[in-house]
């Protein structure tokens, strides 16, 4: 877990299984302050689409996530958990 920028945490799920990647992720959502808007998670691509995947579809369910953004690098998507005004 890396803080990149202030507001924005960094999560890499490199190397870990569906599971141990949902666990460790939720586990960080729920640990969040109020100073985390966005939370970047490094899940790579080339080794297979099952963690991104995990992270679209399940994590984006969370309610603590607003919505889900897909930026230029495929891997990574950040979680947006609030709008910043």
């Amino acid at each position: 877990m890396i803080n990149v920028q202030p507001g924005i945490m960094e999560i890499d799920v490199h190397g870990m299984t569906q599971r141990q990647a949902k666990i460790f992720i939720e586990s960080r959502l729920r640990r969040c302050g109020r100073d985390v808007y966005r939370v970047r998670v490094i899940h790579g691509y080339r080794g297979g689409t099952q963690l991104r995947d995990m992270v679209r579809c399940e994590i984006a369910k969370n309610p603590k996530v607003l919505r889900v953004e897909v930026g230029l690098n495929p891997g990574e998507t950040d979680l947006v958990l609030r709008e910043l005004y």
